[in-house]
């Protein structure tokens, strides 16, 4: 029997399908219009045009420039591209283990990955490629490198290099092979009185969570680990299953860690640590800055919701987006963001708005609508800027003499006139013999670099070119701006001599020899350490304060 009110529900559900229904429809109307519309645009210009176009690149430009219209994340990778997502997302790739780098208007080797066809053949860091499968690199583009580095396992690429020291270039032959990219370049103990491991983990690509429980088990069999560093500073991010799967191994299982929410209920999803953990009892601290970005802030933000680690350094990045990869037509994909992180306390990591309506429209979450959430015992938490730190510890920005020391690779270019002269390098030949050297190479190459007295002064004698007496002040003035430059030089020469050991050591040493003399002079590992040397003081801060 239908009464009255069974009847109006009906009706009321009835209208809500209806409604659903012309939703859909008229979304479907709207894409088919404009498609159409889109489509005889573009025929009638790749046809009419006064001048002849390339029918793909005015597409392209078109998607570029609807995809600016929503987030930088959002993009279409070109079938030519597929590689560097394996890199991403599995962490292998098939290449000769070179890591490069533009440096001076040169393709420099940064680094032969060990145990690979570079590595074995002898190509070193600092030699400088000029010729790639007989093509010049000068007459190849970025894409061009790179298309040629990478290719089939098996196959062969033949590069010359030109190295300091050697009058002739050197030819290889480099057979390409599946690369295996360690997301744990370093762990070990860097406190062993008080059972403190350090561990960088540079990304979250496939396996890695296995990298980082392999490495802890091998650590803690040598001697129990009681205390776990976590270092992400400038990782980017990766797989968000990795991340989960590294927090398996500190939190007990059938705790939230993450949720993502989208549009779409296929978007939705809860994840839940599945496992036992395997130290459940270490105490945690995990190094950030604003490099560190979205799994390296789900890892970071569910160990703070939780109170299971203290934070260190600086906020993170704050990106708060999920992004899933859609196969499209002729081997292109479309990664799209998808949906939204929300960590355990419910809160969102993400610090920037991006408009739908203006292009490129982006703003900052303002404080005064920052909203407030708790962690697991109580403490203060916000959302919208990443993750604030625990301990604000941040790095100091180097000042005018540090950056162009770095900018113009002048330790990169001395390390290689050094290493071709010198069999060794230790710390007592450090400041006996490199760094006079280097003040040395520092003079040939005409080195100096322009402060702001310097380009005030600039622009006072070009006010002033005219009138004698004021050009003799400021070319007085100028002289001495120039002593205190050098004399900032030698206030310097500490950090100066430590840019310099560690840019030689990576010619004399494999990375994980240098680790532990970079990390000594570390401020925030420093910082890490003394806050876990004493155990009780490290957990009260867990707490909230009354």
């Amino acid at each position: 029997m239908v009464t009255k009110k069974s009847f109006a529900g009906l009706i009321i559900i009835l209208s809500a399908f209806a409604f659903i229904a012309a939703s859909k429809f008229d979304v479907f109307f709207e894409i088919k219009k404009n498609f159409t519309i889109f489509s005889d645009v573009f025929t009638e210009v790749s046809l009419r045009y006064v001048d002849e176009v390339e029918p793909g690149q005015l597409i392209n430009t078109g998607i570029d420039a609807m995809l600016e219209m929503l987030d930088p994340y959002t993009v279409l990778i070109p079938e030519d591209r597929n590689q560097e997502m394996d890199i991403i997302t599995k962490g292998k790739y098939a290449g000769v283990g070179l890591e490069i780098s533009l440096q001076r208007g040169e393709i420099v080797v940064i680094a032969a990955i060990e145990g690979y066809s570079a590595d074995k053949k002898g190509v070193k860091t600092g030699d400088s490629i000029i010729e790639i499968a007989g093509i010049p690199t000068s007459e190849l583009s970025d894409n061009d490198i790179e298309a040629q580095l990478y290719g089939e396992p098996g196959s062969v690429l033949e590069i010359k290099v030109k190295r300091f020291g050697v009058s002739e270039p050197i030819s290889f032959s480099l057979e390409r092979e599946r690369i295996d990219v360690k997301s744990v370049p370093f762990a070990g103990f860097i406190d062993e009185k008080n059972g403190t491991v350090y561990i960088q983990l540079l990304q979250f690509s496939q396996n890695c969570a296995v990298e980082v429980r392999d490495a802890l088990l091998e650590l803690n069999n040598k001697q129990a680990i009681k205390n776990v560093i976590f270092d992400v500073r400038n990782n980017p991010g990766g797989l968000l299953d990795e991340a989960v799967s590294i927090l398996e191994l500190f939190l007990p299982s059938g705790l939230e860690v993450v949720r993502i929410k989208g549009r779409l209920l296929d978007n939705n999803q809860v994840f839940l640590t599945r496992v036992a953990p395997i130290f459940p009892d270490v105490n945690l601290i995990v190094l950030q800055n604003e490099g560190s970005a979205s799994a390296s802030e789900i890892l970071a933000g569910a160990l703070q919701d939780l109170d299971r680690a203290l934070i260190v350094g600086e906020r993170s990045f704050g990106k708060g987006l999920v992004q899933t990869i859609r196969p499209i037509s002729y081997n292109n994909a479309l990664k799209i963001t998808s949906s939204r992180y929300f960590i355990p306390s419910g809160r969102s990591i993400q610090s920037l708005k991006y408009s739908h309506l203006e292009r490129n429209e982006v703003s900052r979450i303002p404080d005064s609508v920052r909203q407030k959430f708790t962690t697991k015992n109580g403490r203060t938490v916000f959302d919208g800027t990443g993750i604030d730190p625990d301990v604000i510890l941040e790095d100091k920005n180097p000042d005018l003499l540090e950056i162009a020391l770095l900018k113009d690779s002048h330790y990169f270019f001395f390390a290689n006139e050094y290493v071709a002269k010198n069999d060794t390098i230790t710390e007592k030949t450090l400041k006996s013999k490199a760094f006079p050297e280097f003040k040395d190479y520092l003079k040939k190459q005409n080195f100096t670099y322009k402060t702001n007295s310097d380009r005030n002064i600039d622009e006072l004698m070009h006010q002033f070119d005219s009138n004698q007496d004021i050009s003799v002040l400021l070319n007085s003035l100028k002289s001495k701006v120039e002593d205190e430059k050098i004399a900032r030089f030698d206030s310097l020469s500490n950090y100066i001599q430590n840019q310099l050991f560690v840019e030689l050591l990576t010619r004399y040493t494999e990375k994980k020899d240098f680790y532990p003399y970079i990390l000594k002079r570390d401020s925030l590992t420093l910082k890490a350490i003394a806050l876990l040397s004493d155990s009780k003081s490290f957990r009260s801060r867990l707490q909230a304060t009354k």
